[in-house]
C-alpha cells in the first residue's frame, strides 16, 4: 500500500488518503487500513493518541489520529507524531479553529439565490438505519450542533445555457466548509437540501452510480482538498491535497456546459 505524504516535521504527519481505504479497522472487515500503514512506517506512533472502542466492543488503538475521514472521502488527513502534539491538536478541532474545506460534486441544480448558504441543522441518528445520521426531523438520539457552509463553484447560473443542459444529467460542483465535525456531516447536510453527493451509497442510494451517468465518478465524490492548523510552536500552515482525476474532470466537463 503506498500513501502519499503531503507535509510532515517534528509534530504532524499529513497522509493523502485514497477513496475506498478505511482509517482504522471498523471491527467487521479484515481489509487493511490507514492505521496500518502508519504502523508499518512509522512505528513509535503506537503510544501516541487515544483508543476507541467499536460498537462490538474491540478496542481499536489510532495512532496520532486526531479526526476522521470517512471511507469512501479521499484527502488529507493529519496525524500527531506526539502526545503532546496531538492533545494540541485535538483541542484545536474541539474549538473549532481548524479550517477545512472540502470539494463535492452534488445532484442538482441551484438557483441564482441560493449559490452560496449555511446549512444549521442539528444531527442524530437515523430512525431507519443504524448506519445513517440524520439532519431531518424524526432523528434520533442526542440531537448534536452541525454547521456546514457551501458555495456552488459550477456550473455558473447562465440561463443561456440552460437549454443546452437540458438533456444531461443536473450535477453541481461546490467548495464546502464544515464548521464543525460531526460523522458523515457533509454527506447529511447536502442530503438535507435535495443535493446528495454523486455516488454517496448511504445518502443518495437511490441514485444511478456510474462513470458515464456522474461525470467520470464511480466513488463518493468527495474531497477533503485543504486544512490550516497551527503547529505546537504556534506557526499556521496550510496544507492542501491535489484534486483527483475525477473531480479535475469534472470541473472541466462543467465548465464547457
Amino acid at each position: 500500500m503506498e500513501i502519499k505524504i503531503l507535509y510532515e516535521d517534528e509534530y504532524i504527519l499529513a497522509l493523502d488518503k485514497p477513496s475506498g481505504l478505511l482509517v482504522h479497522s471498523d471491527g467487521r472487515s479484515g481489509e487493511q487500513t490507514l492505521v496500518d500503514w502508519i504502523n508499518g512506517n512509522y512505528p513509535d506512533l503506537k503510544e501516541v493518541g487515544e483508543p476507541q472502542t467499536l460498537q462490538n466492543g474491540e478496542v481499536i488503538k489510532r495512532p496520532g489520529i486526531v479526526h476522521r475521514l470517512d471511507k469512501e472521502t479521499s484527502g488529507i488527513i493529519i496525524v500527531a507524531k506526539t502526545k503532546e502534539a496531538h492533545q494540541f491538536l485535538k483541542e484545536q478541532f474541539q474549538n473549532r479553529r481548524v479550517e477545512k474545506i472540502y470539494n463535492a460534486v452534488v445532484w442538482g441544480s441551484f438557483s441564482a439565490e441560493k449559490m452560496e448558504g449555511i446549512i444549521n441543522k442539528e444531527i442524530g441518528r437515523s430512525a431507519s438505519d443504524f448506519r445513517k445520521w440524520s439532519a431531518e426531523h424524526g432523528a434520533k438520539g442526542e440531537l448534536r450542533e452541525a454547521v456546514t457552509e457551501y458555495k456552488v463553484l459550477l456550473p455558473h447560473p447562465d440561463p443561456l445555457l440552460a437549454k443546452e443542459r437540458e438533456n444531461k444529467q443536473d450535477l453541481s460542483y461546490l467548495e464546502v466548509r464544515p464548521k464543525t465535525g460531526r460523522t458523515h456531516q457533509i454527506r447529511v447536510h447536502l442530503k438535507s437540501i435535495s443535493h446528495p453527493v454523486v455516488c454517496d451509497k448511504l445518502y443518495a442510494s437511490g441514485k444511478v452510480c456510474d462513470k458515464e451517468s456522474c461525470l467520470g465518478f464511480d466513488r463518493l465524490a468527495l474531497h477533503a482538498l485543504s486544512i490550516k492548523l497551527e503547529l505546537p510552536n504556534h506557526t499556521h500552515i496550510t496544507i492542501e491535497s491535489p484534486l483527483p482525476a475525477e473531480f479535475e474532470s469534472a470541473k472541466d466537463l462543467l465548465k464547457n456546459g
